[in-house]
């Protein structure tokens, strides 16, 4: 599968925000946005020109990057998004929230949703009790995800879940840290995303 292999840290910088890619890293002094607070390259330090396809075009670049997704897989949920009842933007957001890798990293099993793709990838986790290694699987409200028994003593959880104390579980979601495990107690409202993002912008750009 086709993947972003670059430095996280350039993101960031390009998009002139933390985007909370690196875990705890994010968190301290190292830090890109911290220290270069500026866009990366030879010009990054000319100020561009704010035209209105930049705006839409960098904000659409700003929500591929949080959630990790490449074009081709972003343009699919829109699509989606704009064919399911209610504003096409929240829907997106919506549908972006409720993939499984992003749920692992907003219960607090991950220290970022790339380690969270990973780990879904490696099959550490539970959805009702079968094991989904699919980042993508979309969560739907009643449904309990787990950590995999044999997976409670990696280290990587362990990391993760002191690093989720600096973490707010959304309201969507209720978490059980002793059972390592969390519920989808319904879909996420738009003011229960707390992205970012400024999905009209998307959905104009799209819509040319």
């Amino acid at each position: 599968m086709a993947r972003y292999s670059g430095a996280d840290c350039r993101l960031c910088r390009r998009e002139g925000i933390k985007l909370f890619l690196k875990g705890d890293r994010c968190y301290s002094d190292k830090c890109a946005m911290e220290r270069r607070p500026y866009p990366p390259g030879m010009a990054g330090k000319k100020r561009p020109r704010d035209s209105e396809y930049r705006l839409q075009l960098r904000e659409k670049q700003k929500a591929k990057r949080i959630y990790g997704l490449l074009e081709k897989q972003f343009r699919n949920y829109y699509k989606l998004a704009t064919r399911m009842p209610g504003i096409t933007g929240e829907n997106l957001l919506r549908l972006l929230e409720t993939r499984l890798d992003n749920v692992v990293y907003r219960l607090g099993f991950a220290a970022s949703r790339d380690e969270a793709r990973q780990m879904v990838r490696h099959g550490h986790f539970l959805v009702d009790g079968r094991r989904v290694d699919i980042p993508s699987y979309r969560v739907k409200p009643g449904q309990t995800i787990a950590v995999s028994p044999k997976a409670k003593d990696l280290t990587v959880i362990k990391a993760a879940l002191i690093s989720s104390s600096k973490m707010e579980i959304p309201a969507w979601l209720e978490v059980d840290m002793e059972k390592l495990q969390g519920k989808i107690l319904s879909l996420p409202s738009r003011e229960q995303i707390d992205a970012p993002v400024r999905e009209q912008l998307i959905v104009e750009l799209y819509s040319k």
